[in-house]
């Protein structure tokens, strides 16, 4: 069944490819699947000698993404020249092609010098503080996430933890906020260097109205840090210190965040998509920050 898939994938790339360029489907050429990120499959192709990649969707990711938003996101950030270089995107079915980057390289998070590039790139995108017209409730999507699953969670203690998780919608309401767009999923692999060490951000799917210390969290939970490593992000964005208000809601952010993504996963190892350790430190960020901040 793998199989087909791939094959059935292969086909598409070459139909879609040849239908934006304007060729005959012989004219695609050396299609190469990637890395699977954890949405979406990825394909490289050759067309007159450049290379490109396609993004299909994957798996439960109709559910999941609103392609039309996402568009109107791409449209926003295009003047900004911070992402990479869309050639073609479909608002409806989520297939995209994009230029491809020679010798790039994704952010590796356990090097410091890599993290405070990336926190530097993060902190210029959001200070342009764009608009767009939609936005996204970390504590919404946890209750979404989870009815696409319809079974109770693998974790015993679940009820438990996100009766303490939701707790902190409260809270976070009593601390100041830095709305503006935010990546949302802005983890390491989103992050890619480029040759001259020019750092872009790619993958801007979830990105939504939201405060924006939210994507420092995001960052943290895929990343897996433990808490020296948060506290070593903390300082590579906030070059002048972070303030305790300000670090106290990051971590009640980061709860948030192992919650929501916990369910994701959830969700997605229902159809047949494991994430292992990933998926189990995501409980555990929600465990054990909402008892600690």
């Amino acid at each position: 069944m793998k199989e087909e898939g791939a094959m059935q994938d292969i086909y598409n790339v070459s139909k879609i490819s040849s239908k934006v360029f304007g060729c005959n489907p012989s004219e695609i050429m050396h299609i190469c699947p990637i890395k699977k990120g954890m949405t979406n499959h990825s394909y490289t192709f050759v067309y007159a000698n450049k290379k490109y990649i396609l993004r299909i969707p994957g798996e439960g990711t109709h559910k999941l993404i609103n392609r039309q938003k996402e568009c109107d996101v791409y449209q926003k950030i295009a003047p900004l020249n911070l992402s990479d270089h869309v050639v073609y995107i479909d608002p409806v079915s989520g297939y995209k092609i994009t230029e491809f980057w020679d010798n790039a390289r994704v952010c590796n998070p356990t090097n410091p010098a890599d993290v405070t590039a990336c926190m530097i790139k993060l902190q210029k995108f959001h200070a342009t503080q764009l608009v767009v017209d939609h936005s996204f409730c970390p504590f919404e999507k946890i209750e979404f996430y989870e009815s696409l699953r319809n079974t109770d969670s693998r974790y015993a203690d679940y009820a438990q933890t996100k009766a303490r998780v939701l707790s902190l919608n409260q809270k976070l309401a009593q601390y100041p906020k830095q709305f503006g767009l935010t990546h949302i999923d802005a983890v390491p692999d989103n992050f890619i260097f480029l040759e001259n060490n020019d750092v872009r951000i790619i993958d801007w799917e979830y990105s939504a109205m939201q405060d924006q210390h939210l994507d420092i969290a995001m960052f943290a939970v895929y990343s897996m840090y433990n808490r020296k490593q948060i506290e070593q992000l903390l300082l590579a964005y906030f070059t002048q210190g972070c303030p305790a208000s300000v670090r106290t809601k990051i971590y009640s952010y980061i709860a948030v965040c192992g919650l929501l993504w916990s369910n994701w996963c959830e969700y997605k190892e229902q159809l047949g998509i494991c994430f292992g350790e990933y998926a189990t430190a995501q409980y555990n960020f929600a465990k054990k920050y909402s008892h600690s901040t």
